[in-house]
């Protein structure tokens, strides 16, 4: 991680501070497409994100693991999280210079719609290869 950062949402009710990768990644997920209203561009934040302590934000359980943060006053699609805790990812459009995060990876690539496509992606993962993360280990498997 890197210097701490604030971040703000479209009206500014909510703001935050992290700790921010250097990079950031795309997710091309059917609910990330439809909670951003387009791919979801975001810097891993690790453990680091943390509110405001009035911060109107609005959690949505999306999935048995994950959730997604946003502003309840305006709606901008703020974070996605662990739901118990382990890892948080902010939409770089959320910081004051999204452009400091270069784009170096996307997920959910066989869900990418056709009409569009990224240059200069050093990773990609399919959906199956991404929810293997996810999955539980066999007993003594590393």
């Amino acid at each position: 991680m890197g210097e701490r950062l604030t971040g703000s949402c479209l009206c500014g009710a909510c703001t935050f501070t992290a700790e921010p990768g250097e990079t950031a990644g795309v997710c091309h997920c059917s609910k990330c497409r439809k909670f951003s209203g387009g791919m979801f561009i975001v810097t891993d934040t690790g453990t680091t994100l943390e509110f405001a302590k009035d911060a109107p934000i609005t959690v949505f359980k999306s999935s048995p693991w994950g959730e997604r943060v946003f502003c309840s006053v305006c709606g901008s699609s703020l974070a996605w999280r662990m739901q118990d805790g382990s890892l948080t990812v902010a939409s770089v459009q959320a910081f004051a210079d999204p452009g400091r995060f270069p784009v170096t990876g996307e997920i959910f690539i066989d869900c990418k719609p056709g009409s569009y496509a990224l240059d200069g992606i050093t990773s990609r993962m399919t959906e199956a290869e991404f929810l293997a993360q996810f999955e539980p280990k066999p007993e003594g498997a590393e």
